[in-house]
């Protein structure tokens, strides 16, 4: 269940962003991502405040959040694993990578681990076919969610995020440990 209140760093982040983004024409989306870039999430809670600063209303703001699969509501693990759902990834077989992650982090899509350190979520074509199936790994920083460079030896995944191609099921051992 969601805070009742946005904890005060959080706040005045998205009031930042907000002053940043009101004057911009088309500014929702732009405003969504940096809220997301920076604590990990868009709160539920921040809707008004976004929709009172854009002149839009409080359903509009929830409905373009829920429309797009990238934004989540909750705060999430420390490390996203994403794995690709792509019609191409599921014709390599991807599906049974997406059991043993399940299996193994006894989670579902959109769901964290009890201990906070991961979340699984789906994701739809990388661009990046040439590579079989892709899982993808992200790494939230502190409240700073960044895209890593690619991992050169699986053991170090934690460390920073990464892009794996051709995951098979025996690579995804080493990674997850």
């Amino acid at each position: 269940m969601e805070d009742l209140v946005l904890n005060p760093q959080d706040y005045k982040i998205i009031n930042q962003h907000i002053l940043e983004y009101q004057s911009m024409p088309g500014a929702l989306l732009p405003l969504l991502h940096a809220i997301q870039d920076d604590i990990g999430y868009v709160p539920e809670l921040a809707y008004p405040l976004i929709a009172k600063a854009l002149s839009l209303s409080v359903a509009e703001v929830h409905g373009v959040v829920t429309f797009y699969h990238h934004f989540r509501t909750h705060q999430p693990g420390r490390h996203i694993l994403q794995v690709c759902r792509a019609e191409s990834c599921q014709a390599m077989g991807s599906d049974a990578l997406e059991i043993y992650i399940k299996n193994k982090l006894g989670v579902e899509f959109h769901e964290t681990t009890p201990d906070g350190t991961f979340t699984l979520e789906p994701i739809y074509c990388l661009g990046n076919d040439a590579e079989w199936f892709v899982s993808q790994v992200l790494k939230i920083h502190g409240n700073k969610q960044r895209m890593g460079e690619k991992i050169p030896h699986p053991s170090a995944w934690w460390r920073r995020g990464g892009l794996y191609g051709k995951m098979a099921r025996e690579k995804l051992v080493r990674i997850l440990g």
